[in-house]
């Protein structure tokens, strides 16, 4: 499960030694990355939980694991959207592995 980590962990270098197959690495930094800029436009914004569930139109329940980081569940396209929904324009960078 991919939960919150504390500022200054970096947990997106942890998954590379997981062992997992490089495939799913890149997907789960994907979801990371996405989860960090949603927390950083909720954190700009000062967004309280019931204000996201109008703009993201999701229950409380989702609101509330989306908050505590807890997004294993969520798809990579559910975050996109949530950016969407926050107003941000979603720009992917690619560059070749180590």
């Amino acid at each position: 499960m991919i939960s919150n980590c504390q500022p200054g962990f970096h947990a997106i270098n942890v998954i590379d030694d997981l062992g997992l197959s490089s495939e799913e690495a890149a997907a789960i930094k994907l979801k990371m990355s996405l989860h960090a800029e949603i927390m950083r436009i909720v954190e700009k914004k000062k967004l309280g939980s019931r204000q996201l569930e109008k703009i993201l139109d999701q229950p409380q329940p989702r609101i509330s694991e989306l908050l505590n980081g807890k997004i294993s569940k969520m798809s990579a396209e559910k975050l996109a959207g949530y950016l969407s929904r926050l107003g941000v324009e979603i720009k992917i960078s690619a560059r070749k592995a180590a």
